[in-house]
């Protein structure tokens, strides 16, 4: 495996001319092959106004340790700079993020010095395409306290008949815990945050461009959001599956159920009903 090593994050945006360029050169329908690579920001310190301004925008607490969520967050920047710079068989532009999994080791506090990784996983066959995983890994020195797995689909012509996805969690016994009404501007003020200015996020009509009849939130801000919303464990693994679009502005309801020591969490459009996130949280 070849292994990149970065002194400082990349910044985001300098990875979207690239993607640009993909509407214009398409990809080659060779047989798709994951770069073998690996990309390591060595030394990693957590800028505290820019982890409270996360925090505000999700509704995490400024306790003085690091939502991990956040490093998956950050990871994020890692993922697009390997889909641009190496040789990446898809369009990044219409790649859907349909599952996300986290899991802390221990609390993080704020003031430690990190390194984070993130590589490929292995390709996978699904019933409207292709799936792969990027895999995320934070350390302080050599212990791993955080490790992430991102789940998108390239959406293809198939002849697939069985689906790699994991069976989620299905309950009828959730209880309203909350209700949300989620601003327009909430892709917006996320995206100067984390970075994503996927278009499909930022308003109305640029995501008219791609097929929705108005902006959609971003699904690491809905998986932050419930998370910030529960009391979590000191060790857990957190598992999300996006699910149908949530439009912007909209008002949704939050819930929850216990089965044991798994929590179960839903967000659903408050009016239709119909599922915008599923989720489970286990303890460690």
């Amino acid at each position: 495996m070849k292994i990149r090593h970065f002194k400082q994050l990349p910044k985001p945006y300098l990875a979207y001319p690239k993607i640009i360029q993909g509407l214009i050169f398409k990809k080659s329908q060779a047989e798709p092959v994951l770069p073998d690579v690996q990309y390591v920001v060595d030394v990693l310190r957590v800028d505290p106004k820019h982890l409270q301004a996360y925090n505000e925008i999700c509704g995490f607490q400024q306790d003085g340790f690091i939502p991990t969520m956040y490093l998956a967050v950050l990871s994020q920047s890692l993922q697009m700079h390997m889909m641009t710079r190496e040789a990446f068989p898809f369009p990044v532009l219409g790649l859907v993020h349909i599952r996300n999994q986290i899991q802390q080791n221990r609390k993080i506090g704020l003031h430690e010095t990190l390194s984070l990784s993130c590589e490929f996983g292995d390709l996978q066959p699904h019933d409207k395409g292709v799936q792969f995983d990027f895999i995320t890994t934070a350390k302080v020195g050599h212990e791993v306290v955080m490790q992430g797995r991102t789940t998108y689909l390239s959406r293809q012509k198939t002849s697939a008949q069985v689906s790699t996805k994991i069976a989620e969690p299905i309950h009828n016994d959730y209880q309203l815990q909350a209700q949300w009404r989620v601003s327009e501007n909430t892709g917006r003020r996320y995206a100067l945050i984390s970075g994503d200015f996927n278009l499909i996020h930022l308003h109305a009509f640029t995501a008219k461009a791609f097929g929705f009849k108005q902006a959609i939130a971003h699904g690491m801000w809905s998986k932050a959001k419930m998370l910030a919303s529960i009391t979590l464990p000191e060790s857990y693994e957190a598992e999300v599956w996006f699910k149908l679009p949530l439009y912007l502005p909209s008002t949704v309801d939050f819930l929850m159920t216990q089965q044991g020591a798994e929590t179960q969490f839903l967000i659903r459009n408050a009016q239709s009903k119909k599922p915008h996130v599923s989720g489970i949280i286990k303890a460690l």
